[in-house]
C-alpha cells in the first residue's frame, strides 16, 4: 500500500492499522513523493489525501492515470461535497472516504476495492460475453465492437461487465452504484461513466445502453 497524506499523525495511524492487518506500507507526504513512490514501489492500491502542499491527489491520479498506472486508489479528504467525490471518482479514483473515518471502515475500504481490481489467479476458459456485435472478455480485460478494439478504463470496463451480465434486465443507479463501486455515494456517478460509455459505444453502432426513465439502465440489442 502506497499511503499519501501531509499530515504525520494520519499518515503514521493508516500506516499502523495497515500493518497490523498484513499489509506493506510505504508512505509520502506530498504529491511529488507519492508519484516518484507509485513509479517505484507498483504499489497495489494508494490511499491518497485530496489536500496536499504541492500536487493536489486530483492532479496527482489525473497524472498516473495519463501515464497508463491503473493502481487502485481510494482518495482521502475533508472535502465531501457531491462535487468533489464526483470530480475524484470520474478522474479515475475507486472510491472516496472523508475525514474524520472510522479505521476499521477505512481496513473494509481497502479490502473491497481490491477484490473488485485484483484480477483472478486462473483465467477461464471462455469467459467472453455477447450482447449483438459487441464482445467483452474478463479475464483477458478486451472490449470489441463491430471488430474494433474499445480501450476502455477500469470503471467504465466494470460499468459495461456488470449491464452486459444483466443483459436485459434494468438495473438502478443505486445497484449499478453498490456492484461497480462498492457503496451507495452520489447516483450522478452512475450517470456519469454510462454517458462515457455511450461515448465509445454508440459510433461503432445503434445504441446498446438504454435509459429507463426515473428507474435506471439496461444493456440491450
Amino acid at each position: 500500500m502506497l499511503v499519501v497524506d501531509d499530515e504525520a499523525n494520519i499518515r503514521d495511524l493508516i500506516d499502523t492499522a495497515l500493518t497490523f492487518h498484513g499489509f506493506a506500507v510505504t508512505t509520502a507526504d506530498d504529491g511529488e513523493g507519492a508519484l516518484r513512490s507509485a513509479r517505484a514501489e507498483r504499489p497495489d492500491l494508494v490511499l491518497l489525501d485530496v489536500l496536499l502542499p504541492d500536487l493536489d491527489g486530483f492532479e496527482v491520479c489525473r497524472r498516473l492515470r495519463a501515464s497508463g498506472d491503473m493502481v487502485p486508489i481510494i482518495f482521502l479528504t475533508a472535502r465531501d461535497t457531491p462535487s468533489d467525490t464526483v470530480t475524484g471518482l470520474t478522474l479515475g479514483g475507486d472510491d472516496y472516504v472523508t475525514k474524520p473515518f472510522s479505521i476499521d471502515a477505512l481496513v473494509a475500504r481497502v479490502r473491497a476495492v481490491l477484490r473488485r481490481t485484483t484480477p483472478a489467479a486462473a483465467p477461464a476458459e471462455d469467459d467472453l460475453m455477447r450482447v449483438a456485435d459487441l464482445e467483452l472478455s474478463e479475464s483477458r480485460w478486451t472490449v470489441r465492437r463491430a471488430g474494433a478494439d474499445i480501450d476502455l478504463s477500469p470503471t467504465e470496463f466494470r460499468l459495461l461487465a456488470c449491464l452486459m451480465r444483466n443483459e436485459g434486465r434494468v438495473l438502478s443507479r443505486a445497484q449499478l452504484l453498490e456492484s461497480v463501486w462498492g457503496w451507495d455515494g452520489n447516483p450522478q456517478v452512475v450517470e456519469t461513466y454510462i454517458s462515457y460509455l455511450r461515448r465509445k459505444l454508440d459510433p461503432l453502432g445503434p445504441p446498446l445502453i438504454h435509459t429507463r426513465r426515473g428507474v435506471g439502465y439496461t444493456l440491450r440489442a
